[in-house]
């Protein structure tokens, strides 16, 4: 078992609040981690995917709990949702830091379904799937939080610290970061049992993940939207666009759009709305939890945006992990100039522009440019991560590198 970042954090909410929820999408190791990693592996175990577990808790939740006085994990929270109220007066009545672990392979905050939040009570976790340095044994996301302690004169040298292999973009793409997929055979782009994987996860999803959020019409029009999807990674969402080209209308688009944010399938990033001189666009962009899947359901070839999607994960992984709870957005002016993503802590800020090139030019870093002009001193910098080898500084205040020395 490979160790996960998230399981110090994990362990330290455990002891400040009565209850930890999990949550992220399926086969992202949520349960192995629960179940197996030192920190947890002595606590009492359950399952809301057995259907007699299931039973006794949605008919009697008292009962339910009652079996399980002490510390307890509750996997798959998410099929029982009116067990929280339950859990809330356990909570209530008991105050132990660290009596309830939960896991679900939906976000409860955004389910219809769930009256109680748990709020006060609870600390909520996302795990994404798992990121290069955790494929690579070294538990751990890319190196942003090091950039962001350091001015950027210290970045090269940072960087250059870095003993991280080398890999190509398009392979880590291909395999993903589900754990199962992901350490398949990891050094080749293409395999055909991978590639069963991601059918039958493909599979899973629709027939009963979907069933258990909500009614969906049909499967058929479910999966064109998610190809359709797939196909737009790093794009502004228009719906009205994804409804023309599936022939879905458009409050159905917005209904399943819904659906795979909240069972951590599509990510939205949204805009950073800071306005100075500039007109900025104001609508998100779509990202896929796990580039693998993603390809699978598009039946296309890895292109940048991939690689795009690649460092969002990391970055989504990596905020999870900083107690400062930091923003991911991007940055696009109504004339089209663009920044990848931005990182807002503390009051400053990362600008990150992703090229797939291994000859990354001054031209690249126009976007990058435009950004640390306008926002002056509230930028610590800009990166310009690359398919390439090397590490330069493209401008005064941009340093281009190879992705796989950040992430």
């Amino acid at each position: 078992m490979l160790s996960r970042a998230l399981t110090s954090r994990i362990e330290q909410a455990l002891g400040l609040f009565p209850v930890v929820v999990v949550t992220g999408s399926r086969q992202t190791g949520k349960s192995t981690l629960v179940r197996e990693a030192e920190p947890f592996a002595g606590r009492p175990y359950v399952t809301l995917d057995t259907a007699l577990n299931r039973e006794i808790a949605v008919a009697e939740p008292g009962t339910f709990l009652g079996n399980h006085p002490g510390v307890v994990t509750i996997d798959e929270v998410q099929r029982v949702p009116e067990l929280l109220l339950s859990i809330k007066e356990r909570v209530d009545a008991e105050r132990v830091n660290g009596r309830f672990l939960l896991t679900g392979s939906a976000n409860l905050l955004l389910l219809h379904t769930v009256s109680e939040s748990l709020a006060g009570r609870a600390r909520y976790l996302t795990l994404w799937p798992m990121t290069r340095r955790e494929q690579l044994g070294l538990a751990r996301c890319g190196i942003w939080s090091e950039l962001l302690e350091r001015p950027a004169a210290d970045w090269p040298t940072l960087i250059a610290e870095q003993t991280v292999p080398a890999e190509a973009w398009q392979t880590l793409a291909s395999r993903g970061g589900y754990p199962a997929p992901a350490l398949l055979n990891p050094t080749q782009a293409a395999d055909p049992d991978r590639a069963e994987l991601f059918a039958g996860y493909a599979q899973t999803y629709l027939e009963r993940d979907l069933r258990d959020l909500a009614a969906v019409d049909s499967l058929v029009d479910f999966q064109r939207l998610m190809r359709a999807v797939c196909l737009r990674l790093g794009a502004i969402v228009n719906q009205a666009d994804i409804a023309r080209d599936t022939g879905i209308p458009r409050t159905t688009v917005q209904r399943y759009l819904n659906l795979l944010e909240v069972s951590y399938q599509l990510v939205r990033l949204e805009p950073y709305s800071v306005n100075r001189s500039k007109r900025l666009v104001k609508s998100p962009k779509v990202y896929w939890s796990d580039t693998g899947l993603a390809l699978h359901l598009s039946g296309a070839q890895p292109t940048g945006a991939h690689l795009e999607n690649i460092v969002c994960t990391d970055l989504l992984a990596w905020r999870e992990l900083d107690t400062a709870r930091p923003s991911i957005l991007f940055w696009r002016t109504a004339a089209g100039d663009e920044v990848d993503f931005l990182i807002e802590r503390n009051g400053k800020l990362l600008a990150i522009e992703v090229k797939a090139t291994t000859n990354p030019g001054y031209n690249d870093s126009k976007g990058l440019r435009l950004f640390l002009e306008e926002y002056g001193t509230d930028a610590l910098g800009g990166l310009l991560l690359h398919g390439g080898e090397e590490t330069f500084w493209i401008s005064e205040r941009v340093l281009a590198t190879p992705w796989w020395k950040v992430i």
